[in-house]
């Protein structure tokens, strides 16, 4: 079984083309479009990890990053925050806050996945199904 990743993104261009590039990779994707439906889902299981926006409706990113490390069943769990949000202050608060790694909208889709599966390969979560 591949790695399952939770994608959290309100804006729907972005968030159907994450999940397309992931599910064709192999990986299981689940999503959400704000920071309270993502903690629902991150209260059902633990994904392997979570591409994160900054900038959510209800619960921003930073605070759903900063949940995700306040919860020891999301210990394993690694976080990529994927953001317009670049300044060098916002890029050091959110790894400050627990993310693993900080990717700035717009990005290369070989910069993302490169990323991912650095990220789930540190992390020894399952090869995605091909």
């Amino acid at each position: 079984m591949g790695a399952r990743v939770l994608i959290v993104e309100d804006e729907e261009s972005i968030l159907l083309s994450l999940e397309f590039l992931l599910n064709k990779e192999g990986y299981r994707v689940s999503t959400a479009r704000d920071g309270a439906a993502a903690l629902r889902l991150l209260g059902q299981s633990a994904p392997d990890l979570v591409l994160l926006d900054v900038m959510l409706p209800l619960i921003d990113g930073f605070a759903l990053c900063r949940a995700i490390r306040a919860d020891p069943a999301l210990g394993r769990t690694r976080i990529m925050l994927v953001t317009a949000r670049g300044r060098e202050a916002e890029v050091a608060r959110g790894l400050a806050l627990g993310a693993d790694a900080y990717l700035t909208k717009p990005f290369s889709t070989r910069d993302l996945m490169a990323k991912v599966r650095a990220l789930l390969a540190d992390a020894g979560a399952a090869e995605p199904d091909v």
